[in-house]
């Protein structure tokens, strides 16, 4: 590894051109990785690396004037001072801010370079260029704070609502309905069947927690997302797995409460307050008439909650 006090201005000039080309490539990188969710903001980030483009064939020209045809592999891993940057172009999907982030670094610290490079250069018509180039740098890192403010467009923000839907919202709730509901039953029969509150709590949260084991795998197992776009598999398992203990851990935690007919009592009261949370989410999120969301849900919940109660009691 050289330091950068030590290049020529053959090497510098070399090293810029290799700069430009690996940092048009990662804006290259950046457009499609953002195409699908981010279209307007992939656009701007293919401009940035066409202009990244015309840096390094102004590059060229000044290097073949004052050096020839042969431009030797010099790397910014070659040289000392230059940060290590993150491989986040290879992460799916990308992150808009993320990206920014780092768009916006390597901007800063290659008008540093240039800045650094045209003080130790000597020749006027290099020093000019790289001073040029050092200000449209300094412009693309505000261009590049800017794209992660964009506003979306209407046609973005209903892909981003669709996506939201398809691998949030639809998988936690799936897994709400499945622990509020198919846990009642196990519950509610230990506690007709025991009258004791301990006993009944440690049914519930092994029903809870077993309940969100299962369904997490069978969310995550279902598909891979690769053509229905509903995102990672583990992420979705483990939102899926996550609100589907939480369901049952709402009517579970009263069995707290020693005297088992009060906690039971706050128990049918806290059922009643999840049937009604979930109602409304199917109502808000997946477009369901309100009336007939609370129907469906409710009519489930009652049914499996009687089921409990006479297997409990006989």
């Amino acid at each position: 590894m050289r330091a950068f006090e030590t290049l020529t201005e053959q090497e510098i000039l070399a090293l810029a051109i290799s700069l430009e080309e690996e940092d048009a490539r990662i804006y290259d990188d950046f457009a499609d990785g953002l195409s699908e969710n981010y279209p307007e903001q992939a656009r701007k980030f293919q401009e940035m690396r066409h202009q990244e483009d015309e840096h390094r064939h102004r590059l060229l020209e000044r290097y073949r004037a004052r050096f020839g045809e042969h431009v030797p592999l010099i790397r910014r891993q070659d040289v000392r001072g230059f940060v290590r940057r993150r491989s986040i172009w290879l992460i799916r999907p990308l992150g808009l801010k993320a990206v920014q982030k780092s768009a916006e670094a390597m901007e800063v610290e290659t008008k540093r370079f240039y800045e650094v490079a045209a003080r130790r250069t000597t020749d006027a018509g290099t020093r000019q260029l790289l001073g040029d180039l050092a200000e449209e740098e300094r412009h693309h890192a505000v261009t590049a704070e800017r794209i992660a403010h964009t506003k979306l467009s209407e046609d973005e923000s209903a892909r981003q609502k669709r996506l939201f839907l398809l691998q949030v919202v639809q998988p936690g709730l799936a897994g709400l309905m499945d622990g509020s509901v198919s846990t009642l039953a196990p519950l509610f029969a230990a506690a007709f069947a025991t009258h004791k509150s301990w006993e009944t709590f440690l049914v519930g949260i092994a029903a809870s927690v077993g309940a969100g084991i299962s369904m997490g795998f069978a969310e995550a197992l279902s598909d891979d997302g690769s053509l229905t776009g509903r995102g990672h598999p583990f992420m979705r398992g483990v939102v899926c797995g996550l609100m589907t203990a939480v369901g049952g851990l709402g009517h579970t935690l009263p069995y707290l409460i020693g005297d088992v007919k009060t906690a039971t009592s706050v128990a049918v009261g806290v059922v009643l307050v999840e049937l009604g949370i979930i109602s409304w989410v199917r109502h808000k999120f997946m477009d369901t008439p309100l009336t007939s969301a609370v129907f469906q849900v409710v009519l489930g919940g009652i049914l499996v909650f009687l089921a409990g109660v006479l297997i409990g009691s006989s």
